[in-house]
């Protein structure tokens, strides 16, 4: 049996939890994973904080595949792409409370290192006095 990933679902609850609770909803994107679409130059250290509240963005999709919308960066308006992978949390901008995500059955753990090959021959072990 194939299980449906919970994490678009719980970015939209979230995502709405967020606006009753009168504060802005910003996401945390891993922008090393393949098809994220998001302003180059305000990427660090691999990742993006993006302000998804409803007076930042327009035209929001909180789809199955992906988060998109389009936005004004430095001026410049940009249509945001993030395959919902590549979001790593969602939070409140005022209470910092929110969600991050690790690995769940259906998706693919981004941050799992690719198995190291098994090297060939005999184990070689030495005597250590």
């Amino acid at each position: 049996m194939s299980i449906t990933p919970s994490r678009p679902y719980l970015i939209r609850a979230l995502y709405e939890w967020i606006l009753d609770n009168d504060d802005v909803p910003y996401l945390v994107v891993d922008a090393t994973i393949k098809d994220v679409m998001v302003p180059e130059q305000f990427i660090s250290d691999g990742q993006i904080i993006l302000n998804i509240g409803t007076s930042a963005v327009q035209a929001l999709d909180l789809a199955d595949e992906a988060v998109s919308f389009s936005a004004r960066f430095g001026g410049v308006p940009m249509q945001v792409y993030v395959p919902t992978i590549a979001v790593k949390a969602i939070y409140a901008k005022g209470s910092g409370q929110g969600m991050g995500f690790g690995f769940e059955p259906g998706i693919p753990d981004p941050e799992a290192p690719p198995p190291e090959a098994k090297p060939e021959g005999r184990p070689a072990l030495k005597v250590v006095k």
